[in-house]
């Protein structure tokens, strides 16, 4: 963890109670949504809030981070509060856990750890990638810089524009709505009792706390879904978080919180993904709600839009394509790096499975 919402002065950390904690230091929240664990990459201050940890000698920052993931589950049934879930310093008092030798702990950590950088380093490529997309988009669809015939950028090189009500565009391009080249099927939450953990029928997106990160997660299935999203829609939150435009990796019961939007065709399926973000960013100005920002299919459907001619739609998609298969390509690979790291991390914490000690494992973390 590098980066937080909010920063503190270092006078505001002098005149104040807020803690420091170090670099490799752990800090876990301990209101409100209970045990988010990170690991710090260098100095933060803390609230009230959380609970900073320190490894003492017998142990190091990285094992405790790794057996407080895998006892995540016992931190949480000692939840206490009646208005915000809630735990407390006797919480950690009460956890037991066996503690190998910390040549072990750190042979155990090595192995985990290296899991999550591939996993991170893989997160990295992909936000680069992204980036590279939304800045061919812009250049193209925004900027009206695609290549002309003669493979100079358009506008700059006096290309031919004209007036629509979004204001200049090239010639032969229009101005029309989303629905003209998307079908936007918003989520029904099915039924209660058909809710389970036990993967039973299809996972259940009901909203956009279950794919915050662009990473599918969703913590319910259904045996009866009311609205279905296939591989290769586009999912979004459209109550209280919006947007967070996600492509769906396989078949999902898609709940109230969300929506998803098909592409009619495929050749417009990266063009939708960059002016589907577009659109959620405008509706952060002019989402309806009092209480909840609230997205609805009207809002979606009428979003007006420039349509590229058809040639410059065809090549924006064969270049586009590429970078997308990339971004799914890694994300496929983290999913079975991060199926791994879950599943020897209660076999390593238990002593299942024991680790070599041999100098090679050892030697990054010594």
């Amino acid at each position: 963890m590098y980066y937080t919402e909010k920063t503190i002065t270092k006078e505001g950390l002098k005149n104040s109670s807020t803690n420091l904690l170090e670099e490799g230091d752990l800090i876990i929240s301990a209101r409100g949504t209970v045990g988010a664990l990170a690991q710090l990459g260098r100095p933060m201050a803390f609230n009230q809030s959380c609970y900073g940890l320190k490894a003492k000698k017998i142990t190091s920052n990285d094992f405790i981070y790794y057996l407080l993931k895998y006892k995540i589950r016992e931190i949480k049934q000692n939840i206490h509060g009646s208005v915000f879930d809630t735990i407390t310093r006797n919480t950690f008092d009460v956890l037991t856990a066996k503690i190998p030798n910390i040549k072990e702990q750190k042979a155990i950590a090595n192995i985990l750890s290296t899991l999550d950088e591939k996993i991170e380093t893989n997160n990295k490529i992909n936000k680069k990638l992204e980036e590279m997309a939304q800045a061919l988009f812009k250049h193209w669809f925004v900027d009206f810089e695609f290549p002309n015939e003669n493979g100079e950028p358009y506008k700059s090189s006096g290309g031919e524009m004209v007036e629509s009500e979004l204001g200049e565009i090239p010639k032969g391009w229009k101005v029309d709505k989303l629905s003209s080249i998307a079908e936007i099927i918003m989520g029904q939450s099915p039924k209660s009792d058909t809710y389970n953990t036990d993967k039973i029928g299809l996972p259940l997106l009901n909203g956009a706390t279950d794919f915050q990160n662009k990473n599918l997660s969703p913590s319910k299935y259904t045996s009866d879904p009311k609205k279905v999203g296939e591989k290769g829609d586009f999912v979004f939150g459209v109550r209280a978080t919006i947007g967070l435009v996600t492509e769906l990796d396989d078949r999902y019961a898609i709940g109230r919180g969300s929506g998803i939007a098909r592409a009619f065709d495929n050749m417009y399926k990266e063009f939708l993904y960059e002016i589907l973000n577009i659109a959620f960013s405008n509706f952060q100005y002019t989402a309806s709600g009092s209480v909840y920002l609230n997205v609805s299919k009207n809002d979606l459907e009428d979003y007006k839009l420039v349509i590229p001619d058809i040639n410059i739609l065809r090549r924006y998609h064969k270049i586009t394509k590429s970078i997308l298969n990339q971004k799914e390509n890694l994300k496929r690979e983290n999913a079975v790096l991060e199926k791994l790291r879950d599943t020897l991390l209660p076999k390593l914490m238990s002593g299942e499975i024991r680790v070599p000690l041999d100098d090679e494992v050892l030697s990054e973390k010594n």
